[in-house]
């Protein structure tokens, strides 16, 4: 997952200076103060559309473009993100049921992907059993665990609204979930990556176990799973 940091710097305003009144009579109003910025809705913000294996591999340049642009750095950051991005894309992209969405205007502003956990078998799913405890491991026996393994996004969505249904995180995520049938979404993410920890439970991710980030003894990586 991606969760850029690049913060757009503030923009001063323009003092306003008080219209003189020269002589008695109705005044003019005076120019009002813009109000809130209002976080863009579903019917005004991006589409979302799923692509297909081969679509996948012919916007590889531009998905990993993406990847790149919100991961922030230098542009050795920023080569060495992509190269990374791709790789680990080009396995999942092989994966039975493998699905992506993208967000789209008129350029692409983010995406999603995964794949199901077989069911019964999570064995060989990037070591996924060493991970999942009990409680997750029986709806991956029932066939209906999906495996997140990305949700790339501008740096606004992980600010702004991040509780709001319409975030685009938030409906990426949900459309990939329903569009598999999943009961639950499962994704793994390092104990130390605060900042992707503080992401995902902003938009609704919880702890697998108890209220704190859990990690298996064989690794430092913790789960964290999305409801329907």
């Amino acid at each position: 997952m991606t969760v850029p940091m690049p913060v757009r710097p503030a923009t001063p305003e323009r003092e306003e200076r008080p219209a003189a009144v020269h002589r008695p009579g109705p005044r003019r109003p005076g120019p009002q103060r813009p109000g809130p910025r209002q976080g863009s809705s579903p019917q005004a913000g991006e589409r979302l559309r799923p692509l297909t294996r081969r679509q996948v591999e012919d916007r590889c340049a531009e998905l990993g473009d993406l990847y790149a642009q919100t991961s922030g750095g230098g542009p050795r950051a920023w080569n060495a993100a992509r190269g990374a991005f791709l790789r680990r894309l080009g396995a999942d992209v092989r994966r039975p049921g493998f699905g992506l969405l993208i967000a789209e205007t008129t350029v692409l502003t983010g995406c999603a992907y995964g794949y199901p956990v077989p069911g019964g078998d999570p064995r060989g799913v990037r070591g996924l059993e060493s991970y999942l405890p009990g409680s997750v491991l029986s709806v991956a026996a029932s066939g209906r665990l999906f495996l997140v393994s990305g949700i790339v996004v501008p740096a606004r969505v992980r600010r702004q609204h991040q509780d709001r249904a319409w975030n685009l995180a938030r409906r990426l995520q949900t459309r990939l979930l329903a569009e598999h049938d999943a009961a639950l979404g499962v994704t793994l993410v390092d104990r130390t990556d605060g900042a992707t920890v503080q992401a995902l439970r902003s938009w609704g991710w919880r702890y697998a176990e108890g209220d704190t980030l859990q990690s298996s003894v064989l690794g430092r990586y913790g789960v964290l799973v999305l409801g329907r």
